[in-house]
């Protein structure tokens, strides 16, 4: 399934790129669609930061992200890194008492906030305690008029000095010595560069699936291990724990090595978040392709083969035999090169050599699964000769791992 990102930079008085705001889009079209405000912000952020990943979308600088009052006032919020994200508050948000004690808490985590397309109101009583949290006024050059723009203008450089204003929907190089002119320090619009349009490919997820695991989560005597469990079953909900690990502050500098330690690193209350934040996502799409179905079944099928087969050595680390299988086909799902994909995820050095095709000792292991997916027998008796495994058990083996496969991603095969 293929995801976009609109994308468009903010420069400097010196025309030099100092931030991106990113911009929720459907489709290769360079315009906003009719979507709720809630959806778009959440799609932004998971497309951002879990699917085509931050790091290639903003090129290591801030992003500019709008937030309604509902996702302002989520815990949620508190999960992005103060460093690459700066909170954009959409204009039709009230500017009320309890909105300021809400900004408050986000501004002692680190964050760096931001008015879009702010207009002063003369109804508004509170606007000295807003100001003094906000880092960025964001002024609409086509939809104020001068009149409008001065109050605000004024009101900033005489009282509020750190505040920096950005001139936004700026079309025409006299609008831009103009503002710059008036003080202003940041600058977007058509005039520099119109919204690019930032593709990846996301994986599908099995909403089922996502439920489940929120129901262990909120289970009082969490069970790690069915938590583990449930999440190595979900290939996509994998992949996104190991990038958000990576993006994140929680990310340790040892690699990780199975999906519990992953979950450990991160953390129970704030796996939980997230868990939230994509279910909530995953309910207003509709999966579908069988390219997909296909591929998921065989890296499913790859990953309990892995581990089954470690586990019959005697491996200690039979998870990290289970992420060999799992990730195996992630080029296909995510339609993107290996190398790319997996300078992403925070895994174990062996794991990524042996994905990428280099000869280790998990190879042999890898080659095993791939054989009995598609029951090649010239493959597996070298093979299962090699790993110790009885030709009488391959067969059980099979169904027993399709069974595993059909039941963890509910198709009919």
């Amino acid at each position: 399934m293929e995801v976009f990102i609109g994308r468009q930079p903010i420069f400097n008085r010196d025309e030099e790129i100092v931030a991106y705001e990113l911009l929720y889009r459907n489709n290769g079209v360079n315009k906003f669609p009719q979507i709720d405000s809630d959806k778009a912000t959440i799609e932004v952020l998971i497309n951002s930061f879990l699917t085509i990943g931050i790091k290639e979308v903003s090129n290591g600088y801030p992003s500019f992200i709008n937030f309604t009052e509902n996702l302002i006032m989520q815990e949620e919020l508190e999960l992005l890194s103060p460093n690459k994200v700066v909170i954009e508050l959409l204009e039709d948000i009230p500017i009320t008492p309890v909105l300021v004690n809400r900004l408050k808490e986000i501004k002692s985590k680190g964050f760096k906030i931001a008015l879009d397309d702010f207009i002063l109101d003369e109804k508004v009583q509170i606007y000295d305690d807003l100001f003094k949290l906000v880092d960025y006024i964001k002024i609409d050059f086509i939809k104020s008029s001068e009149q409008e723009r001065a109050i605000v203008e004024n009101k900033v450089k005489g009282q509020y000095p750190h505040i920096q204003l950005l001139a936004e929907k700026v079309e025409t190089r006299r609008e831009y010595e103009q503002a710059k002119h008036l003080g202003y320090s940041l600058f977007q619009g058509y005039f520099f560069q119109q919204p690019q349009i930032i593709k990846g490919t996301d994986i599908p997820a099995n909403l089922l699936q996502y439920f489940q695991i929120i129901s262990l989560l909120r289970e009082d005597e969490m069970d790690i291990d069915r938590i583990v469990e449930n999440i190595e079953q979900e290939i996509s909900l994998t992949y996104r724990l190991l990038k958000l690990i990576n993006h994140t502050s929680k990310r340790s500098k040892l690699k990780v090595r199975s999906i519990k330690q992953a979950i450990l690193l991160l953390g129970l209350t704030e796996l939980r978040k997230w868990i939230y934040l994509l279910a909530m996502r995953e309910s207003d799409l509709q999966q579908n392709g069988e390219v997909f179905n296909e591929l998921m079944y065989a890296s499913l099928f790859r990953a309990k083969v892995c581990e089954k087969c470690a586990r019959l050595n005697y491996q200690a680390n039979y998870s990290e035999y289970f992420l060999v299988g799992l990730f195996s086909l992630i080029d296909a799902l995510l339609n993107r090169p290996i190398n790319t994909i997996l300078a992403q995820l925070p895994l174990a050095e062996t794991i990524l050599e042996t994905i990428s095709g280099a000869d280790t000792e998990m190879t042999p292991y890898l080659q095993f699964s791939i054989a009995v997916s598609k029951l090649d027998w010239v493959e597996i008796e070298p093979l299962a000769q090699q790993l110790n495994i009885p030709i009488d058990d391959i067969l059980p083996m099979y169904e027993e791992v399709s069974a595993w496969v059909k039941e963890t991603i509910n198709i009919n095969k």
